[in-house]
């Protein structure tokens, strides 16, 4: 019997810097101690099975584009992107339980395809670096599943160190990443995660949409990316919609430098009001926010959180705030409350700490 390899892959939380990775600009997120793992053994007969909540799926490592669905497209995409990066593969048994909320904006397909890439990397022997397996896991979402994500989320769950936050910039074909200590909790402070139950689906269109319009804007403003975009550039826009989107994109970038300024002197009120600001802007400018996500950061503002924000791509999910621990059950009561008399999912309320990146386990 093939040895049984399990490798242990976190969710992530972006504390700010929403849709900055695809625009060229930064985002500070962090991973969090909820987990993926992946158990994998060698198989010799060409064959990938694949087993977790949703059930199995079989398929070849020649698999055909489009030919797997659902879920399973995940694991599949990783295998084409690996095959077509000259990786062997032979065949595995893969078996995923996951602690990652799925549609709560906190990369569960993340975790899953770099959890993928990286067990069959290792069953393979091909030892590619984390950097190469974050663009496989990219493609495998990209080009099998359809869906236009950046970087962000594979680099946060490859590349992520305990205690601290992950300040990535998208300026360059390969982004640049410098780890930033996390000490809220010596300050009192937790970060709580408030998943409102709205599940968003990002292949349903707006996160494209989005990215579209982004591309507009570069195109309208006569920049490389969007992230340089100045306030003349921005003020010279005529379409109100674009102009809105890359208000949204040169406010966040400001944002996520004043964020990584208020972690290094621990000025937890100023990262606070980076965070609220965000979610201003990715509600007003963006557009990209809900009722429930809108409903959560009011209900944590209330119930005394230094700054809160929605995280993710955004259309549902989830928010983070800043806040006392002791004050995390009365922002459960009020949300319980709030979403039961609007006949809305009940909410999940937990708090998450920096947790390291993807790992083999002994």
């Amino acid at each position: 019997m093939d040895e049984v390899r399990r490798w242990q892959v976190p969710g992530r939380v972006n504390l700010i810097g929403e849709h900055l990775d695809h625009n060229g600009g930064a985002a500070l997120p962090i991973a969090i101690d909820r987990t993926l793992l992946v158990k994998a053994r060698v198989r010799r007969d060409g064959v990938v099975n694949v087993w977790s909540d949703g059930g199995r799926a079989s398929f070849g490592v020649d698999v055909a584009p489009g030919a797997v669905g659902g879920w399973a497209a995940y694991p599949a995409g990783v295998v084409r992107a690996l095959r077509a990066a000259g990786v062997e593969l032979g065949g595995a048994d893969l078996v995923l339980e996951s602690t990652i909320p799925v549609g709560a904006g906190l990369s569960s397909s993340a975790a899953l395809t770099c959890g993928v890439a990286l067990a069959l990397d290792d069953l393979a022997g091909a030892e590619l670096s984390r950097e190469r397996l974050a663009r496989i896991a990219q493609a495998a979402e990209n080009d099998e599943v359809g869906v236009p994500t950046g970087l962000m989320d594979q680099y946060a769950v490859l590349l992520a160190r305990e205690g601290h936050a992950l300040h990535l910039d998208f300026a360059a074909p390969v982004p640049t990443a410098e780890h930033v200590p996390v000490r809220w909790s010596e300050a009192g402070l937790t970060l709580a995660v408030i998943d409102t139950g709205a599940r968003h689906a990002l292949t349903e269109g707006g996160y494209a949409a989005r990215r579209a319009e982004c591309a507009r804007a570069t195109e309208a403003a006569g920049v490389d990316r969007l992230a340089t975009i100045g306030l003349d550039g921005l003020l010279a826009l005529d379409d109100e919609l674009l102009k809105a989107r890359a208000r949204h994109v040169l406010t966040e970038s400001t944002r996520v430098r004043g964020a990584i300024t208020a972690l290094r002197r621990g000025d937890w009120t100023q990262l606070g009001t980076m965070l609220t600001a965000s979610h201003e802007s990715l509600r007003d400018d963006f557009h990209v926010s809900c009722p429930e996500l809108d409903l959560a950061v009011e209900t944590a503002l209330t119930c005394g959180a230094l700054g809160a924000r929605m995280t993710g791509g955004g259309f549902g999910g989830s928010v983070i705030a800043l806040i006392a621990p002791e004050k995390v059950d009365q922002v459960r009561a009020r949300l319980e409350a709030a979403h039961a008399a609007r006949d809305w999912p009940r909410p999940d309320v937990f708090t998450v700490r920096p947790a390291p990146g993807a790992a083999r386990l002994p």
